[in-house]
């Protein structure tokens, strides 16, 4: 019996994402350019160190359709890295995509300079690839593009949720021929695509997505014929066929990297298989990624705010984290809270990055005549004037007794 064929499945590196980052002195580079490279390198150690059979990308190499070329330049770096070690599938993901149909992909240039065991999949196709380990049959579903997929007189008339769902079908149908095509080759058999499926957990990608999104049915991958289903395009890691046996594992890799908080809790990594006709194992490496943290903090019936939002600092590992801070205060104790020793504190931690404070204020309930101010005294208005001003308390007590003669008619006794 052969030994199983070991694959790197990865996706979603959207390198260029640069948000919460700082301009690296060295590179020139954002510093949160240069951890999604990062993970990438480790990625590739690993793959060296386990002795890689084949590497299938699952698509969205770049944040923009359009990356700069210094972008272009270091993901060329890591997918040459790989191709000296194992044939390397490129699939294309929404973000690789032109913005119009007559331009090149970002990835294309790969195909053009017929770089070394690199295959740009831009179709729906399925391939027999030679590995160090045997023979293995991989198919390929890029992103679905409608004008490629749809011809206009099959759309014409069509509401937009009819084309989503003539779309899904045309898909659908893609699929099963690579099945069908998959089920005739003797060998073990990958399906690789980008798009959402059905009963996935979304997340942070819904907020960079580039285009409009179509949904496949699980039932369509969950196919013995295939023995792993590599999916890119959602950030999430998961398994669709968990605890299903019969199925094979379609799976999301998820993103390399946070991108934002949305993705605080989530870990990031890759999927190391070991490929083999009906008997594929799998597993999810996970990688150093950025961590992102949130502190809340509810201060409204705190006598020293700032002392203790310093406390609740000190009591989390922050070292080279992006962290928020969300506070629940009154004006009084907003009035009391040093932001610039709570900024230090959170420096002295090793914060990576302060992503923001915010303040949630709950403004005292007006106890008089509703939210009209006609009924109030004049000590009464001028008191939540200076609140609206976030005039300290300490302040707005000087200044309301310094006001209460002119009230009275006795200034200047």
């Amino acid at each position: 019996m052969t030994e199983p064929i070991r694959v790197l499945h990865f996706a979603d590196t959207h390198i260029g994402m640069e948000n919460y980052g700082k301009t690296d002195p060295q590179t020139g580079l954002s510093s949160r350019v240069r951890d999604f490279l990062r993970r990438m390198d480790e990625m590739v150690d690993y793959a060296r160190d386990h002795d890689v059979d084949l590497v299938i990308f699952a698509g969205d190499a770049f944040k923009t359709r359009q990356p700069n070329p210094t972008y272009q330049r270091e993901f060329a770096h890591r997918i040459r890295d790989l191709s000296q070690l194992a044939p390397v599938v490129l699939l294309v993901g929404n973000h690789d995509l032109p913005p119009t149909t007559l331009k090149a992909s970002s990835i294309e240039i790969y195909h053009t300079l017929q770089v070394p065991n690199v295959w740009v999949a831009d179709d729906y196709t399925l391939r027999e690839i030679e590995t160090r380990r045997g023979l293995a049959a991989v198919a390929t579903a890029p992103y679905p593009i409608r004008s490629r997929l749809l011809a206009d007189e099959r759309v014409a008339g069509l509401t937009i949720a009819e084309t989503d769902a003539l779309l899904q079908a045309v898909m659908t149908d893609l699929v099963e021929r690579l099945a069908a095509a998959a089920a005739a080759l003797n060998m073990p058999r990958l399906l690789t695509g980008h798009f959402t499926v059905d009963g996935a957990v979304t997340g942070s990608e819904r907020q960079i997505m580039l285009g409009r999104d179509v949904t496949l049915l699980r039932s369509s991958l969950a196919d013995p014929r295939w023995d792993y289903v590599a999916l890119g395009h959602i950030h999430k890691h998961q398994n669709l066929t968990a605890g299903q046996p019969g199925l094979p594992p379609v799976v999301y890799s998820g993103s390399i990297e946070r991108v934002d908080f949305g993705e605080e809790g989530d870990p990031k990594g890759f999927c190391w298989v070991e490929l083999a006709r009906g008997a594929t194992r799998w597993q999810f490496v996970p990688v150093r990624a950025r961590p992102f943290v949130t502190l809340r903090a509810d201060l409204r019936d705190s006598p020293e705010p700032t002392a203790e939002l310093i406390d609740l600092v000190k009591r989390y590992d922050l070292s080279e984290a992006v962290t928020r801070l969300i506070l629940t205060l009154t004006p009084e104790t907003e009035a009391r809270l040093n932001e610039s020793a709570v900024r230090e504190a959170l420096r002295q931690a090793g914060v990576f990055q302060v992503a923001s404070i915010r303040r949630e204020v709950e403004q005292a309930v007006r106890t008089r005549l509703g939210d009209s101010p006609e009924g109030l005294t004049p000590a009464e208005l001028l008191e939540r004037y200076l609140i609206s001003k976030e005039v300290p308390a300490e302040r707005r007590a000087e200044l309301l007794a310094a006001a209460q003669p002119i009230f009275e008619g006795r200034a200047g006794e």
